[in-house]
């Protein structure tokens, strides 16, 4: 008997645990290739981006697929940035800064002499 030929979501998570865990270069090259069928089908969107909920999902994405934000990008699925916070009002503004006091110089600018008891 095989296998069904349908990918799930469950399926694709267990291989790249199982890669994650024993090192299974197999079980990930399944897993990346399963998940590039879905990346690049428009059919599949939907599902990929779930899967993309899980952390080592989304690691295959940045690293190797790298689809995910392309695909929420043409579905319009893009989060807005983030306006700036406005200022609260609790915290004190920023005190300004007090001068530094000047640098302390050398008394001297030439170079003391080795033979002090020798006076010129």
């Amino acid at each position: 008997m095989t296998r069904p030929s349908r990918i799930s979501r469950a399926h694709i998570l267990s291989q790249l645990k199982l890669a994650a865990r024993k090192g299974d270069r197999v079980a990930l090259a399944l897993a990346t290739e399963q998940m590039k069928m879905w990346a690049y089908s428009p059919r599949y969107w939907e599902k990929y981006l779930d899967l993309l909920a899980h952390p080592l999902a989304r690691l295959i994405d940045l690293t190797v697929i790298k689809q995910g934000e392309k695909i929420a990008r043409q579905k319009g699925w893009v989060k807005r940035k983030r306006a700036p916070s406005p200022p609260s009002r609790t915290r004190p503004a920023s005190r300004p800064r007090r001068p530094r006091p000047p640098a302390a110089r050398a008394a001297s600018p030439t170079q003391p002499s080795l033979f002090p008891d020798l006076g010129a």
